[in-house]
């Protein structure tokens, strides 16, 4: 390196501005910028705005098993009734997810934001004041709607809001809430709703009680900006380097703050700038279908079969195991319990899963929670029903090593989209999960009623061991910037 070459790269360490002159690649500019803003109130604000909303979600996507005793007896409802519900919700959970990345790809994921919220609370309103079943069905399915979408683009903006470092983290967080917290949690909130509201209609009360949150979520949601990725995949280049500014100061609310020039437009002049264009020009160079096309094609079908696979495996067993132990002739106030201290495994799952998700592959975390339940899946089903305690502790390893699949996958999922199809890209990973944890319980279900335990644990089992093997065949995205161009090294693919 000769002497001026040295005086050039010292001086852009030192100024962002005169590095970005050198036209570094796009997610070199962003990841650089992230890399050298500490982390402060802005992001924890930014974080705490996505998780509350998720938080409130989960509580609302339990609802229906809250409420489903009273529903049945307010109404006359069967089972079959009551199971319709979450069938609705679950379908308009996939469809909110494909739509929402779709519009965010485009219009923005700030947007969404606050309308799916908004979708979401108008939802519970309509279930809370539903005069009939037919109309209650109706605000199921415009919940699930605002649900899907409002999930996939928290993790998306969670993804692109943090660096390298933190962004692994930050996403797992998500699920911590949802699939932590909030189903953990969903009991809890059913029984105080119940204690504070007796009465034959006090199910609307759960409902109703949601809506409310959902609004304050909305209001504080203001000051959450646009994704500076975003802005900077639209050519909005200035308006990127102001949300990075604010980011750096901490303040989100002040009127004016100085821009500092972290990223820069590209320059014609510059070798690099035919791998630059297609992150700024969104249509120019492809759709959102192109996650079935080149490279994204063999990523979008190992994740799709991955997040099946773990979504068929939690589902299964959260619809289903306290049915199993009344039929090895528990009680049921004694089976829901015993399913309680089970899904406790789920939220240290979560929070294991975001613990490595900094410091471990993520095809390494993957890979050794699915052979952890793989194993619980075995014994699960080599023992039956017969010895509560194995039960017990069986059932929580595997409730902890699903969840940590889950969790990661939709870590791993954003990372392998560029920019401009980021959104659509996550939220079809998102939608194929959820519609195979809404189909795959009544498949484990026949295969219990018609085989047994083992062999519904066994085919639970060969769920783990796909996941195993499938994820081995993309590239690893453990430290690396957020793609955001269509060109990546050869070696990176």
């Amino acid at each position: 390196m000769s002497r001026d070459q040295q005086s050039a790269q010292a001086v852009g360490l030192a100024n962002p501005a005169s590095s970005n002159s050198a036209r570094a690649p796009l997610a070199e500019q962003i990841e650089k910028a992230y890399s050298g803003i500490k982390l402060n109130k802005a992001h924890y604000y930014i974080l705490a705005m996505l998780l509350l909303g998720v938080f409130f979600d989960s509580l609302e996507q339990n609802a229906v098993g809250i409420t489903g005793p009273v529903l049945r007896k307010f109404w006359g409802l069967t089972t079959g009734d009551i199971g319709f519900l979450n069938t609705v919700t679950f379908t308009m959970v996939a469809l909110g997810r494909l739509l929402t990345g779709a519009i965010a790809d485009r219009y923005g994921r700030r947007t969404l934001l606050i309308v799916n919220l908004l979708i979401f609370a108008g939802g519970s309103l309509l279930c809370a004041l539903a005069p009939n079943y037919a109309m209650l069905a109706v605000g199921r399915g415009i919940v699930g709607f605002g649900l899907g979408g409002e999930i996939a683009v928290a993790v998306v903006m969670a993804s692109e809001y943090f660096g390298a470092k933190q962004r692994g983290t930050a996403v797992a967080l998500i699920n911590v809430t949802a699939a932590g917290f909030g189903n953990m949690l969903a009991p809890a909130f059913g029984i105080l709703v119940f204690t504070l509201f007796p009465g034959d209609d006090r199910w609307r009360w759960v409902f109703g009680l949601l809506f409310i949150p959902a609004l304050l979520v909305i209001f504080f949601r203001r000051w959450v900006p646009e994704t500076p990725r975003f802005l900077a995949q639209q050519g909005k280049i200035h308006e990127a380097n102001e949300v990075i500014s604010r980011l750096a100061t901490g303040n989100l609310t002040q009127k004016h703050v100085e821009v500092t020039e972290y990223i820069t437009k590209p320059d014609a002049t510059q070798a690099n700038h035919r791998a630059m264009v297609p992150a700024l020009a969104p249509g120019l160079e492809g759709t959102r279908m192109d996650i079935f096309r080149g490279k994204y094609l063999r990523r979008t079908i190992v994740l799709a079969i991955g997040v099946a696979c773990s979504y068929a495996a939690q589902f299964s067993v959260l619809t289903l195991m306290t049915t199993i132990l009344v039929a090895s002739g528990y009680t049921v106030n004694t089976s829901l319990w015993y399913t309680l201290v089970m899904q406790s495994g789920s939220l240290v799952g979560a929070l294991t899963a975001a613990f490595f998700a900094r410091r471990l592959p993520r095809k390494v975390t993957l890979s050794i929670a699915a052979v952890i339940g793989l194993a619980a899946a075995g014994v699960l089903g080599a023992i039956g029903g017969s010895t509560i305690g194995m039960i017990i502790v069986c059932g929580w390893i595997f409730n902890f090593a699903v969840i940590i699949c889950n969790t990661t996958i939709w870590v791993f999922a954003p990372e392998n989209y560029p920019t401009r199809i980021r959104g659509f890209g996550t939220a079809f990973i998102l939608a194929v999960g959820s519609l195979s944890g809404g189909l795959f319980p009544m498949i484990a279900g026949k295969i219990f009623d018609a085989y047994g335990l083992a062999s519904m644990f066994g085919m639970l089992a060969c769920l783990f061991l796909v996941i195993g093997l499938v994820i081995q065949l993309i590239r690893e995205t453990l430290g690396q910037p957020l793609e955001e161009e269509d060109e990546v090294p050869e070696a990176a693919r």
